[in-house]
């Protein structure tokens, strides 16, 4: 998969991009209000909840990468610019992922955070099971050098040309929690599919159908 325009290029990340990808995720992330309530942010305990929160961004990105899954990177004159990790609901990536990734979550970020984010993670799933085959959009990340130039809206169309060219898939979901990311996605043509709160914290389910 690729997709070229001037100097923009979207395609599958190379390894030696992925601590590249996982800082930018980690910068994008770093404020969301669900991974703040789950990781548990405080002023004072800021180092605490930074650590586990890397914690959490590599192992991530190392359990798509081992199964995988597509992680799909923009890059500009060769430099990666903004990354999405998507997964397809019936792949062997599942909720509780593997062994090795709740073992080394657990130690850098806690048992029960390791097992509220896997519960997050199985809530969605079961409120998107009518919608069969999906792929998920777990993170989608920019340069915050780059910010309002469009790079999350070209990469995000990318993203619909992989859903597209899988005859099997029934579309894109993502969850958010702030209404400007909602606005973003609903101009990219996803819809509102349902509510959900997790630790006190409200979301939209969007879905754009293939």
């Amino acid at each position: 998969m690729a997709i070229a325009t001037d100097t923009l290029v979207v395609q599958y990340i190379a390894a030696e991009d992925i601590s590249t990808a996982a800082s930018l995720i980690y910068q994008a992330y770093h404020d969301d209000p669900v991974l703040q309530q789950v990781l548990n942010y405080s002023p004072e305990g800021q180092a605490s909840y930074e650590k586990k929160l890397r914690a959490l961004v590599r192992e991530e990105l190392a359990s798509f990468w081992q199964e995988k899954q597509p992680l799909v990177g923009l890059y500009r004159n060769q430099q990666l610019k903004a990354v999405a990790c998507i997964f397809e609901s019936n792949s062997k990536l599942q909720a509780e992922r593997y062994w090795h990734w709740r073992l080394k979550l657990m130690l850098s970020a806690g048992y029960l955070q390791t097992n509220q984010l896997i519960d997050k993670e199985r809530a969605i799933r079961d409120a998107l099971a009518a919608k069969g085959n999906y792929y998920f959009l777990a993170f989608i990340a920019v340069d915050p050098h780059f910010h309002g130039q469009g790079l999350g809206r070209y990469l995000l169309r990318g993203l619909n040309d992989l859903v597209e060219s899988n005859a099997n898939a029934t579309g894109l979901a993502v969850f958010v929690t702030r209404a400007e990311h909602t606005a973003f996605f609903q101009t990219e043509g996803f819809t509102a599919f349902k509510q959900l709160t997790f630790n006190h914290v409200n979301g939209e389910l969007l879905f754009k159908e293939r």
